[in-house]
Formats: C-alpha cells, structure tokens, sequence
C-alpha cells in the first residue's frame, strides 16, 4: 500500500510517499480503510524531532516507526480478535498511528463510529484537537455556564473545536486571533473577537474565569493579568519551548507556582478514551460542534500541509484526502 514514513528528523522534506506492507488487524485492534486523515501540531513536533525529548520514545536518530499521522478516518476493512462492537464496512474515525496511508490498524477503544452528518474529512480532524478541547476545558478548566472563557489561538485546529465546546458548555466565550481569522471564529459562535495585531488581551478589561492557552507564547505573568483572582489556566501544547529538551518548560513553572497563589494553573496532557470519543459525537449529532476544515490535500502532499501547518497558515484543521471510499467485501 502507499503510505507516507518518515525517514529521520527535520523538515518536511523527511516525509516521503512509499510504498509499504499492508499492516494486518492484531488482537484488539480493527483495520482502516483509510478515506481522510487529519493534521495537527503534533505531526510537526514529531517530524522536526522537538522538543528533544520526544527522541528517547520515538529514536534518537529516527523514528523506530517511520510512518505518520493519527488522526483518522474510513471504513472497516478487517476486525482483529477480541474486538466487539464494529464490523467490516462500519464508518469510523478516531486515533490511528501511520494514518497517512491506505490502510491502518487501530485499537478497538481509540476509535468510534462516525456520526452521520459528517463527511470523512470532518471525522478525520475531530479526535485529536477535539479531545484537547473537551478535556482542557470540561476536565481541567472545569467551565461551567456563565463563565467568561478566553481562548488563546482560537483560529486554529484546537482553537476552533474549543471555542464550540466552551459555548456548548454554557460559557461567554472571548477569541484570540489575527485579523484575517476574525470572521472564522466569530462564524462558529465564539461571543468576543481579540485581534492581537491591534489589541492585547492582558491589557484592561474583563478578567477571565478560564484562560485555555493552546501552543501559545505569552508569559505566566501576562496570562495572569488576563485571569480573574480564582480563575483558572490551562496551558495545552508546548510550542514556544519546541526547541527545548523538555518543550514544557512554562507548563512546569505553571504547575509549580500553582499551590502558592489563589489562581489556578494547570498543564493539560490529553488523553485517548473512548468515552470522551463518544462525547464529541454526541455534541456534533445535536450540531453543537462543526470541525472547521480549512484545507484539504492529497496524500502525496503532506509535506506540503506540515509546511503551511507550521507557518501558521492553517485555518482550523487540515485534512489529507487519501482516497474515495468503495464498499468493503467481507
């Protein structure tokens, strides 16, 4: 099958299509027929081998697996052993390692059928990003409705599921992004616009009960400014320290300050559960969420859609068409 692999570290240019075995569905797990996968800032982090860190899991020199992508989406080919509620020809989507390929196996529990009313480039963008959102917000911020709700990066691919998900949580919800992105994030419900090429959040105004700050670059002190006197921050991703061992540096200062003020600071590390799975279906089927797919590229072209991912060029979430979904023989 064709699949995209990884071949060391750096820039995009270390991703290349090839040609590869067909993985096979082991005990727990279900084989993909991939139609779309999605792109998100993790793939950069492990691409560019930062922070790292990231290298003492994944290789020093390069990645023990050099196939890509996790986010997924497609059709039931085969059920491995043990794995009950799915069946060959069902529409999924969920977490895939080596998603950006034909084919790939994933664990029974990190995936769920796909709602219908979304296309498989949707489906494919949702898990990752959306899960982020969902559990900064619900787990870690705890937002609860009449909130005030700041998300910093709200144009991008967490940033969009986040602001849907604190309004579906009954909160007044304020975005951060630039000028040409203000209309997208007023488009799917957010309540405020911050332009930070003309205003600073941080500066005098209203101080906010939960601030969710996705890969962003503003200093404790400044976010707090920003924080009401018992608000709480989340910081979610770790690109401003991309280049250090760890990457999370400020996420560390946060937690270690946190038990000696009043304000609530917080690291979020997300996790993969089906149940929250099911908690994302369930706020599209009531049309509360629409994953924002800002572009679509074939599969030959990741490289192409890490690079404008990176660049900050991406709006919401990038998804790789990998192929028109036909009919599963059993």
């Amino acid at each position: 099958m064709k699949a995209v692999v990884q071949e060391g570290y750096g820039p995009p240019e270390v991703l290349r299509l090839a040609e590869v075995p067909r993985p096979s569905a082991g005990k727990g797990e279900v084989l993909i027929r991939v139609a779309a996968a999605g792109v998100d800032r993790g793939t950069w982090h492990l691409m560019a081998g930062q922070p790292y860190a990231v290298r003492l899991v994944l290789g020093l020199r390069r990645p023990r697996n050099p196939r890509v992508g996790l986010d997924v989406a497609g059709t039931v080919a085969a059920v491995g052993p043990g794995v009950t509620g799915f069946a060959v020809g069902d529409e999924v989507y969920g977490i895939a390692a080596g998603s950006f390929a034909e084919y790939a196996a994933a664990r029974a529990d990190r995936i769920v059928h796909k709602p219908a009313r979304l296309g498989f480039e949707e489906a494919a963008v949702l898990a990752v990003s959306g899960l982020t959102a969902l559990q900064g917000l619900r787990d870690v911020g705890r937002v609860r409705p009449g909130q005030r709700v700041l998300v910093l990066g709200a144009s991008g691919g967490v940033g969009t599921f986040a602001v849907q998900v604190a309004k579906a949580l009954g909160a007044e919800v304020t975005g951060v992004c630039s000028t040409a992105k203000a209309e997208l994030v007023r488009s799917i419900g957010a309540d405020h616009v911050i332009d930070y090429t003309r205003s600073d959040f941080a500066a005098a105004g209203p101080r906010y009960d939960v601030i969710l700050d996705i890969g962003g670059s503003s200093s404790l002190s400044r976010l707090r400014r920003a924080l009401a006197p018992r608000g709480t921050l989340v910081i979610a991703g770790g690109e401003d320290d991309a280049g250090d061992w760890l990457g999370v540096r400020r996420q560390l200062r946060a937690v270690a300050l946190s038990p000696f003020v009043r304000q609530r600071l917080a690291m979020l590390v997300a996790k993969t559960r089906r149940a929250d799975l099911e908690a994302l279906n369930a706020l599209v089927e009531a049309g509360r969420m629409t994953p924002v797919v800002g572009a679509a590229y074939p599969l030959a072209d990741v490289p192409e859609a890490v690079r404008r991912l990176a660049a900050g060029q991406a709006r919401g979430k990038t998804a790789i068409t990998v192929r028109a979904v036909e009919p599963e023989r059993p």
